[in-house]
């Protein structure tokens, strides 16, 4: 019996182990974010958010590579939940109507999800540190590249084409992300708005796609 005690003991460890790291993550990125909104980006360091967290900075450097990294690692979470939005939708829904609805499902979502590690205003306050920042503007985008190509790789997979042949998943992902940027864009700019706020615009801008490629502008002549 006891060796299956120590059998199940062994087991549980790896388990065990992945929930610390996941903790001490969450600590040094909540820390991280508390002290970028007291101080600024440029005005935090690096021994700074490893002392807020009470860890070495050996143990920030085994987590984070940078104050960059630590500073978009929400934007992984953002990530996830967005794809396994887009992976969740029915088969039969067209490209378009599949990623405007996995946009506004995740939107309703990933506050749930970025409320396990922040509270939900100083994850907003981030967004707009990001955008005001240009180094990390910079690195979202190129994160946000990449996110593009997986989005377009999931789209052609559901229709049966290939992407390096048929442009039309990479045409149509660009498109709804910079709808989605434009949308994001739009609401940093009221500095009351919250997350129903940024779900509305999101949701009012992706609307407009369709209409936007299909239809004329002008305005019809007064009579």
């Amino acid at each position: 019996m006891q060796a299956i005690d120590g059998a199940v003991e062994r087991a549980t460890l790896p388990g065990l182990r992945e929930r610390k790291k996941r903790r001490t993550r969450n600590t040094l990125t909540r820390c991280a974010l508390e002290l970028f909104a007291r101080q600024g980006y440029d005005g935090t360091t690096v021994d700074e958010i490893a002392e807020a967290a009470d860890v070495s900075q050996r143990t920030f450097f085994r987590y984070f590579a940078n104050k960059e990294e630590v500073a978009l690692a929400l934007q992984e979470v953002e990530e996830e939940v967005a794809f396994a939005a887009l992976a969740a939708r029915p088969p039969h829904e067209p490209p378009l109507t599949a990623l405007c609805n996995a946009a506004v499902a995740s939107g309703r979502t990933v506050g749930e999800a970025i409320e396990a590690v922040v509270p939900l205003g100083l994850h907003l306050s981030t967004q707009r540190m990001i955008e005001s920042t240009p180094q990390l503007l910079a690195a979202r985008l190129r994160r946000l590249a990449v996110l593009e190509e997986r989005f377009a790789a999931e789209i052609a997979r559901r229709e049966g084409l290939d992407p390096a042949a048929d442009p039309r998943p990479r045409v149509l992902v660009a498109a709804c992300s910079g709808v989605l940027r434009a949308a994001s864009r739009v609401w940093g700019e009221d500095e009351d708005g919250d997350l129903d706020g940024l779900l509305r615009l999101i949701t009012t801008y992706l609307e407009q796609i369709g209409p936007a490629l299909a239809e004329g502008w002008r305005a019809a002549p007064a009579h």
